[in-house]
């Protein structure tokens, strides 16, 4: 099963992946992931991207779907695969379904975590995250057991630098400019909207259904 994820920065789209990628026993990918994987190889497309980024320039449609084709080629998505943060554009939405139909592969199933703006800003500035095992908290819901300090090392939690709340802004506004035409796109077709404000059991619930209830359309 070929599923598209998308959410706004705080909706906890990280957490249902890995619950989602984990049940279907397929990789869950990120555009940043494809990207760093590429540079490192040292490949020829690898040197290409690195040269773009190096001069401050922006990865072209083209290039993400090269690297696309090649990520999702690998034997690791023969049983499908989770995009995340593809596609971002029309352009690469109409590609992937190009690529799928002349792939013989399964167009996807598209799962939409849809959450409030006032609830996406409270969740963000309550946010904290350890600064040496990376383990996030959240204030409101998931505190930790002393003030400020991690469970773990007891090191004293901070704000990361995305989560301030200018950034925030900027990044809630960005992602709206890029996902509400592609969101669009995919309206009329598999999309299911999630209501992602809701606790996360319950969340991963709706999505739960969603997946089920393709598997038995694909059976029938």
């Amino acid at each position: 099963m070929n599923l598209l994820l998308f959410g706004p920065p705080g909706c906890g789209k990280g957490t249902q992946s890995v619950r989602i990628t984990r049940w279907l026993g397929i990789p869950g990918i990120s555009t940043g992931e494809m990207l760093r994987e590429e540079v490192a190889s040292g490949s020829e497309l690898g040197r290409e991207i690195t040269s773009i980024l190096s001069a401050g320039g922006l990865v072209n449609d083209e290039l993400v779907n090269r690297i696309l084709t090649r990520r999702i080629a690998r034997d690791d998505c023969r049983n499908g695969f989770l995009l995340d943060g593809y596609p971002r554009t029309l352009s690469q939405a109409r590609f992937l379904e190009k690529h799928l139909d002349s792939a013989g592969l399964a167009q996807p199933l598209v799962l939409h975590l849809d959450v409030p703006l006032g609830d996406l800003k409270r969740r963000i500035a309550a946010r904290r995250q350890c600064p040496k095992c990376g383990h996030i908290y959240n204030l409101l819901k998931d505190p930790p057991i002393k003030k400020n300090q991690c469970n773990e090392d007891g090191e004293f939690l901070i704000r990361r630098r995305d989560d301030h709340p200018n950034v925030v802004n900027s990044r809630l506004e960005a992602y709206q400019s890029w996902t509400h035409p592609v969101l669009e796109h995919y309206h009329n077709g598999n999309y299911h909207r999630i209501e992602g404000e809701l606790p996360p059991n319950e969340v991963y619930a709706q999505v739960e259904a969603a997946i089920e209830g393709q598997m038995v359309r694909v059976l029938r």
